[in-house]
């Protein structure tokens, strides 16, 4: 069954969360993702807090921006979430906007060389290994986690170009892709994923989660037509959905059919009611989505 997810955008306030953590929890919803955006909301304090309001939704944080974070201290955040929330927590690390990084001084020269060596450090020390690395971007020296987490935890990469997208298949566990993907996009990114999939021997399951822009709504169509023209994306076909739960869960089933195992929906920046988002995706989305 294609995975179904909705997202709490930093737009809103983070005192919004709780009550939206809490729907997505008891109307079934299966993940509720959270953006780590510059200057808004922190990714894993938002999530260790969406976590403990409640019991079984899983939470994702799409994305970590990897120039602004010390690999160990990731690590230490992903495995403590993991053992006191086994199982919920899914971490994506990525570039981040490379704008916001120039302002913070946190810029590099290479951001797909940060990626590749922050995904192999990070998913190196939730096993529970020692590492002493000496890399362009990530130096440890002796570095082991003392509470590694108990079960494997899958680190998933954000990704766009192609190159990311090797990268992504060669050493992340799964990849997130962001609204401004189509379904041919998607067709397109498990090409080249699967790519690097095989060029690093890997061969176990690798999870695509992609983003979809919904609305709905009496002014769906007109939100949606707006956000789509603000992101400069007007003129890219089958991008978004807008309309009843019928016509959401067609470009669901689209975006599944393309490859992707998860779909999140993504509300518009100006959504009226995101709790009310909430419950439409888990209570007549859902089950219009094989």
């Amino acid at each position: 069954m294609t995975g179904l997810g909705a997202v709490f955008r930093p737009q809103l306030p983070p005192e919004r969360l709780r009550a939206v953590a809490r729907l997505a929890d008891v109307t079934g919803l299966e993940e509720l993702w959270l953006w780590e955006d510059c200057f808004r909301e922190g990714g894993i304090s938002t999530a260790a807090a969406a976590l403990a309001w409640t019991e079984r939704v899983r939470i994702g944080v799409g994305l970590l921006p990897v120039a602004l974070r010390n690999v160990a201290i990731t690590a230490m955040e992903a495995a403590s979430l993991e053992r006191m929330f086994p199982g919920r927590a899914i971490l994506t690390l990525g570039h981040g906007v490379q704008d916001w990084m120039g302002q913070v001084g946190a810029r590099a020269a290479s951001p797909l060389t940060l990626l590749g060596e922050q995904l192999d450090a990070l998913r190196a020390l939730l096993r529970g290994e020692r590492l002493s690395v000496s890399g362009r971007y990530v130096q440890l020296d002796d570095v082991g986690l003392d509470w590694p987490p108990e079960q494997p935890v899958d680190v998933l990469a954000g990704a766009t170009g192609p190159r990311t997208l090797r990268l992504a298949g060669a050493k992340a566990d799964g990849t997130l892709l962001t609204a401004a993907t189509s379904p041919d996009g998607v067709r397109e990114a498990r090409r080249i994923i699967d790519e690097g999939r095989r060029e690093a021997g890997r061969t176990e399951p690798h999870k695509v989660v992609v983003y979809l822009l919904a609305a709905t709504g009496a002014d769906a169509a007109a939100r949606l037509r707006a956000e789509l023209a603000a992101e400069g994306l007007e003129s890219v076909p089958d991008l978004g959905a807008a309309g009843d739960a019928g016509a959401v869960a067609k470009a669901v089933q689209r975006m599944a059919e393309a490859g992707a195992d998860t779909v999140v929906l993504q509300p518009t920046g100006d959504e009226p009611d995101p709790e009310g988002f909430v419950r439409f995706v888990a209570e007549e989305v859902r089950p219009l989505v094989s």
